[in-house]
């Protein structure tokens, strides 16, 4: 077994049944608050768009209420979705985020759209030229956020002088390439697209080229984690991001689902067994069970840092499932 490692919480702010925008706003700020207290290193949420159930499209601004109910404990973006925004404008809202919350802030970043291709055209000008430029959109943004004291240069103010670290983010061998040969630190989204993890990570540590913010290969990689008395129960609760992923791939576009007694009567076996190999690895079952699942998961990967989504719509047991977490002191180096 490997030592623990710093575990991170991918809070995917969930607008949960029956709740409202408002309720997944203060809960993703209590379990924030929660995480820190546990030990946990950092709390990202992620954009995405035009989604009846994730409330952080507007990611920086869900980032300065987590900022402002939390005292340490890093804060980010896992991540922005790059060709979808101007660098400069990045720049200026994670350099304003910097200001707020000085050396506790992470950019990470994807190439992604992060919704359906209706509303990716509505956010973007040209999807295909956006998602070329991205390699130079990254080098622009480094910019923006570097020394850059020339009068004759744009300036983002806020922003300029910031040196927010950048991580790019992704699920393929080419995220895992461009984060290798630009130097920066790469988190692989294994918590919901498991089948290139081993080969990605692989490629990024051999091919790893230093820069000025980072000598060596770092690697955080994604899971899901859904705790309860039993694992009857777990997989109960599991069921939730189950129907989730099911409505996504249906094109349906729903809040988190209640979970169910038996998930067979609300996916056919084929969507059964396609959602459950997108979730391969998610840890389901009691604390004990979780925390030999996560270690286990930590020790074949390989990576330096583990981050957690914990996909359950209800509000108590996603805050008793973040506290059980930060408990499992042979998983979690408290930070």
């Amino acid at each position: 077994m490997s030592n623990p490692v710093p575990v991170s919480l991918l809070d995917l702010a969930h607008i949960a049944e029956g709740k409202t925008v408002s309720d997944a706003v203060e809960k993703s700020q209590a379990l924030a608050l929660i995480a820190e207290k546990q030990g946990f290193n950092r709390v990202w949420l992620a954009e995405h768009h035009g989604m009846r159930g994730v409330a952080s499209a507007a990611t920086a601004v869900m980032l300065a209420g987590i900022g402002k109910a939390t005292d340490k404990i890093r804060i980010g973006a896992g991540g922005v979705m790059l060709p979808n925004h101007p660098p400069m404008v990045i720049a200026e809202q994670f350099g304003t985020l910097e200001a707020m919350f000085p050396g506790r802030v992470d950019l990470g970043l994807g190439r992604a759209p992060g919704t359906d291709m209706a509303t990716a055209r509505a956010l973007r000008r040209d999807i295909e030229e956006d998602a070329r430029r991205y390699p130079q959109d990254i080098v622009e943004l480094q910019h923006y956020l570097g020394d850059n004291d020339s009068e004759r240069d744009v300036i983002a103010i806020p922003g300029n002088g910031s040196h927010v670290p950048l991580w790019l983010l992704g699920s393929s061998l080419y995220s895992a390439q461009l984060a290798a040969k630009m130097g920066l630190p790469y988190a692989f989204a294994s918590h919901f697209a498991p089948d290139s993890l081993m080969d990605a990570i692989s490629l990024y540590k051999a091919h790893f080229q230093p820069s000025a913010q980072l000598d060596k290969p770092y690697v955080m990689a994604g899971a899901m984690a859904v705790i309860a008395d039993s694992d009857a129960e777990a997989k109960r609760r599991l069921t939730s991001v189950q129907q989730q992923f099911g409505n996504l791939r249906r094109g349906a576009n729903k809040p988190m689902p209640k979970p169910v007694e038996d998930i067979r009567l609300e996916l056919n076996e084929m969507e059964i067994r396609g959602v459950n190999h997108a979730l391969r690895y998610a840890a389901v079952g009691t604390a004990e069970s979780v925390e030999a699942q996560l270690t286990e998961f930590v020790d074949v990967a390989g990576i330096d840092e583990l981050i957690l989504s914990f996909p359950l719509h209800d509000t108590a047991a996603t805050f008793e499932n973040v506290q059980a977490v930060g408990d499992m002191s042979g998983l979690l180096v408290k930070q």
